[in-house]
């Protein structure tokens, strides 16, 4: 755990915390099928489901709608309607109903590949039932389907079994195997491929020893203009700092705002930076508050799932906007001098982010920040 003591006006940050760890990744969402329609498309489609919200206007709820959606389903599947056994796993998957879906989805993993799949995650992660070295291999099976119907997912399972290498959870840890598979997964930066992959071929690229950042540049931009929201912000980064192109301030600033405004918080952090950096002290401090305000227990997995970014970087775009704005408060930059509150974003900072609350402290230090 962190400490924050001020003595005499100065601040210092403790901290007893084993650092080195790997980031905790998080699995791929399942793939949308081509065969299948969604479960609210599906809804929608549905007369009696029309005709019930029509009538129903006081009953327009979300567990209203949940219960009539399960009836609706229930309907279907004694009527031997094979969809709709998934339809109905998916639905409680969908509303954290983990045990339910496990059930389900184990009932009809032997005839439909997308329920194999949602195995495979829920052994992984540990959703609904103990972690399980199930879920990779429910994974190996769907990559080395030779079924139609598996096509789609199978891009998605070589990322999830890329994980479970590097991480070394369910096998062996290998960076080279993670590394092929997440090559195979990202498929050369197709859009339709896992642009998780790819940005996750940047994110390796760019932290493993020795780094390559070219290459971590390529794949960020490939999961970048396929959408992905992490990478957008870490190509900023990459243009903000020269690292695998040539530095370019407002090329950076373009990929920082956009992807700041999208919701990317490990990009907001470091517009707060570079705010007090630039000396912008109103701006950084009203900007900087809104995110050091964020809960660091509900609003960080909230974020994650909305955004699809790493809780590690969402937890460091918060350490670093908590700790800028203590330093505003503790000197007065663009706001009212206030050390007891100053404290309170300090030692915030720390939690959410230890080492690099210190790699700040040892910068303030030296009269950097």
């Amino acid at each position: 755990m962190c400490s924050l003591l001020t003595t005499k006006g100065n601040v210092s940050l403790n901290k007893n915390t084993h650092c080195g760890k790997r980031m905790k990744l998080t699995s791929e969402k399942l793939p949308k099928n081509p065969f299948y329609v969604s479960i609210s498309q599906d809804a929608a489609k549905n007369q009696k489901f029309f005709q019930w919200k029509k009538e129903k206007t006081d009953h327009y709820t979300h567990a209203n709608l949940v219960d009539k959606a399960l009836q609706l389903l229930k309907e279907r599947i004694l009527k031997g309607d094979t969809l709709a056994y998934f339809l109905r796993g998916q639905l409680y998957f969908e509303e954290g109903w983990f045990e339910e879906a496990l059930e389900q989805f184990e009932e009809i993993k032997e005839k439909d590949h997308q329920a194999t799949y949602q195995l495979g995650v829920m052994y992984y992660d540990g959703l609904g039932t103990t972690l399980d070295a199930k879920g990779v291999d429910y994974m190996k099976k769907i990559l080395d389907s030779p079924c139609p119907k598996a096509r789609h997912l199978k891009f998605a399972a070589a990322y999830n079994l890329g994980r479970a290498y590097y991480e070394g959870k369910g096998v062996k840890r290998s960076n080279e195997e993670a590394e092929r598979l997440w090559i195979i997964a990202a498929d050369g930066g197709n859009p339709k491929a896992s642009v998780k992959a790819q940005s996750m071929l940047g994110l390796y690229y760019s932290t493993k020893e020795p780094k390559e950042l070219e290459k971590a540049f390529y794949w960020h931009s490939e999961a970048c203009g396929n959408g992905n929201l992490e990478s957008q912000g870490a190509l900023g980064l990459m243009y903000l700092y020269g690292q695998g192109i040539r530095q370019d301030t407002e090329a950076a600033l373009q990929c920082l705002r956009e992807a700041a405004e999208r919701g990317n918080v490990y990009a907001q952090g470091n517009l707060v930076e570079y705010y007090y950096k630039m000396k912008f002290f109103t701006k950084c401090v009203a900007f900087s508050k809104r995110i050091a305000d964020y809960d660091e227990v509900h609003d960080i997995p909230m974020i994650a799932q909305v955004t699809d970014c790493l809780p590690e970087f969402i937890s460091r775009g918060m350490a670093m906007a908590s700790f800028y704005h203590a330093r505003c408060l503790q000197l007065g930059l663009g706001i009212t001098r206030d050390e007891t509150t100053a404290k309170h974003y300090y030692s915030k900072a720390c939690r959410l982010n230890p080492a690099l609350a210190d790699e700040l402290h040892s910068l303030l230090i030296r009269q950097r920040i």
